[in-house]
């Protein structure tokens, strides 16, 4: 462990090697992903004992919040941006956790439901008093940084083509 920020050290050698213009976002981009990696371990830390990691919590929390408590797998890859084999996999994971089930829908056999199952309900609300206590309810800044970065990174989403609303 360093007493020096590399990130700080990158910056002033961006600057010495000639690239002056691109040493802020460098900076930028260098920080945002090692924040993400600080957030990131503390949430899963925080998932860990309840055996999730954060891609398989997002799909119990997205049906939790279902009115009918599952979805089609595709409508879970759209509102997760990810991949449809990243779903599957995920969905797999939890179905051999016995926490989602996959059905397929009455009126069209094609469509793959995955359905929260009354174990998969239980945990993912331990679950998320976990996260809202140990992670969302401080993650690092005071309130009215943590809205200020929300901003910042929601116009910076918007620039790459990401649809965002107000918080």
């Amino acid at each position: 462990m360093t007493d020096r920020d590399p990130i700080a050290a990158a910056h002033a050698q961006w600057i010495s090697h000639g690239w002056s213009d691109a040493a802020d976002g460098m900076a930028l981009v260098t920080s945002v992903v090692r924040a993400q990696q600080l957030l990131h371990e503390r949430v899963e830390a925080t998932l860990r004992p309840h055996g999730l990691t954060f891609a398989r919590y997002e799909i119990l929390r997205l049906l939790a919040f279902s009115r009918q408590r599952s979805m089609p797998m595709s409508r879970l890859g759209s509102l997760l941006q990810v991949h449809a084999t990243s779903v599957t996999s995920a969905v797999a994971r939890l179905e051999t956790q016995g926490l989602v089930e996959r059905l397929r829908r009455e009126s069209d056999r094609r469509v793959v439901l995955a359905s929260l199952t009354a174990a998969g309900e239980e945990l993912v609300e331990r679950a998320t008093r976990d996260l809202n206590e140990q992670v969302f309810s401080s993650p690092g800044l005071d309130p009215t940084q943590v809205r200020d970065a929300t901003r910042l990174l929601s116009a910076l989403r918007a620039t790459h083509g990401d649809v965002v609303g107000v918080t």
